[in-house]
Parts: structure tokens; C-alpha cells; sequence
């Protein structure tokens, strides 16, 4: 599940897209690594709103909501401008509310049936307990870092 370091700080989370790993970093140091689905359509940049892919880029997380459709959702400060200028150049919506949460609220029984696919619509899902622990940990306006 994750991997353990001493109590610190989370100063920056990492996103690596190809391995599916979220990372809680202090410092340069991993003090937790979860598994991760993706969005739908997981390879590449989000472009525009619903196209299913996750974001890739230097965010920031800015809101907490403990009410969400889903089990807790952290927000990312998806689009930037840059996201926002891309998204228009080609007449777009760059699309908005990309979150790390948990499964959706009801799920019930059916959880296994997330685990190792990208089922979003461009958002960063983990497991309940995951969420616990990144809820936990995880401030508002902690930089995240997504990667290919």
C-alpha cells in the first residue's frame, strides 16, 4: 500500500502518470506512494473539457471537500492560463473541478471493480483508505506536480 517515512511534513505531491503512482513527498524524500486510476483517456495533456484525460503540469491543491460525489475530494488548480489559452486556441473549454478523491459514494460492494483501470473523467482516484490518508496529510495549497 504505501511506503513509510518518518513523520514530516508533505511540502509537494508527484504524480507519475505512467507508473499510476501518487507520491507524498517532504522534501525529496517519498513518505507515502498510492496506486492510482486516471482518467478514461489517460495518455497525454487534458485539452479541453471531457476528453477524459488527466492533466499533466505544476499545480496546486486548492480546495477540500469532505461532501463530494465521491469518498473526500481534494481539488487541483486545474486549468492555468496556459491551460485556459490552449483550451480557447482551439475554440474550447479547457474543463475544470480535477480532483484526487476516493470511489464514488455509492459503490458499495462493487469497489473491487475499480481497482487497476483509469475510470474518471480526468481526475486522480485512490482507494477510501488511501483518501483517509492523503485527507489527512495533505493541505491546501500544496504544490503537485503531474507527470507523463
Amino acid at each position: 500500500m504505501a511506503e513509510t517515512g518518518t513523520t514530516t511534513d508533505v511540502n509537494q505531491l508527484v504524480v507519475r502518470k505512467d507508473e499510476r503512482r501518487l507520491y507524498l513527498m517532504s522534501n525529496d524524500q517519498v513518505i507515502r506512494s498510492y496506486r492510482i486510476s486516471l482518467g478514461k483517456t489517460p495518455e497525454g495533456h487534458k485539452l479541453y473539457e471531457g476528453d477524459s484525460r488527466t492533466p499533466e503540469g505544476s499545480y496546486t491543491i486548492d480546495f477540500r471537500n469532505p461532501n463530494s460525489d465521491y469518498y473526500k475530494s481534494i481539488r487541483i488548480s486545474y486549468p492555468n492560463p496556459r491551460d485556459r489559452e490552449l483550451a480557447e486556441s482551439w475554440g474550447l473549454r479547457p474543463g475544470g473541478n480535477i480532483m484526487i478523491h476516493g470511489l464514488p459514494n455509492d459503490v458499495g460492494d462493487m469497489a473491487f471493480a475499480y481497482q487497476g483501470l483509469d475510470w474518471t473523467d480526468g481526475c486522480i482516484a485512490v482507494t477510501n483508505e488511501a483518501m483517509d490518508e492523503i485527507w489527512q496529510l495533505v493541505d491546501v495549497g500544496t504544490p503537485i506536480r503531474i507527470l507523463p
